[in-house]
């Protein structure tokens, strides 16, 4: 688990997730780290910087930090962040599903602006292009920018709770158009976080089997096994061989 928390720490591009887990009676925080070929799970009893720091990885991550708009995050400056276009894309439906059905809405320009962007990237990728149409993407910035704007002007009142959040959204889209949209300039970083939730889905599983898990230490356990599946599965080792291996005091390593 140190080798694998220090090459994630020494990667260009990581993804950063957490979610909630039952242990012994009280809610507690599932955190996660990881790239490509790494993953790092760890339990801890608080959601902020308490649990993200005890995983002893983004505080020394100087890379891209791929994750949603939870601001803990944000505090780490030493890294540069890329915020989930996917968490933005349910943000943005919530937003339109309060519309009525044949009045335009914002939030859709927004959501078709950053969907066009990522197949602009995707597209560029395939293609093996050095850089994206930058006419086809300025059009689709503008798209996006515009609409955010309207968005931001007609909920300035922020009236009510409703209100208040999709100014909130708004505000941020425009205040953290760089964050968003850093995939459009670097081919390494994901538009989204989606690596991240698959790395802990079995978290949720484990949670909806059993319930809760009874100790703090147990939970550590758990996740400390669940980064070594997940770390192993990445390198194409198979999990009864790697648990072997385990079990017999000669743990699989990844190769320098």
């Amino acid at each position: 688990l140190n080798q694998v928390a220090k090459r994630i720490t020494e990667a260009e591009v990581a993804g950063f997730d957490e979610t909630g887990l039952r242990v012994a009676g009280a809610l507690h925080w599932v955190h996660c780290a990881r790239t490509g070929k790494y993953t790092l799970i760890t339990c801890h009893p608080k959601r902020g910087r308490q649990g993200i720091d005890d995983a002893g990885v983004l505080g020394r991550f100087r890379g891209v930090a791929v994750h949603d708009a939870w601001a803990p995050y944000d505090s780490y400056l030493d890294a540069e962040h890329q915020l989930c276009c996917v968490h933005a894309l349910r943000e943005l439906q919530g937003v339109a599903d309060t519309a009525a059905d044949a009045q335009w809405c914002w939030a859709t320009q927004v959501a078709d602006a950053l969907v066009a962007m990522q197949k602009l990237a995707a597209d560029a990728i395939a293609a093996k292009a050095d850089t994206i149409d930058p006419d086809a993407l300025d059009q689709q910035i503008k798209l996006y920018r515009s609409a955010a704007q309207i968005g931001l002007t007609s909920t300035v009142a922020r009236s009510n709770p409703v209100m208040r959040k999709h100014h909130a959204l708004a505000r941020r889209l425009l205040d953290r158009q760089d964050d968003y949209l850093r995939f459009t300039h670097n081919w390494r970083i994901p538009p989204d976080n989606n690596g991240s939730e698959r790395d802990i889905r079995m978290i949720k599983l484990r949670q909806k089997i059993s319930g809760c898990l009874r100790t703090l230490i147990g939970a550590k356990q758990f996740c400390a096994i669940r980064s070594y599946l997940s770390t192993a599965a990445k390198h194409g080792k198979h999990f009864f061989e790697t648990l072997v291996m385990l079990a017999e005091g000669h743990p699989w390593l990844p190769v320098t």
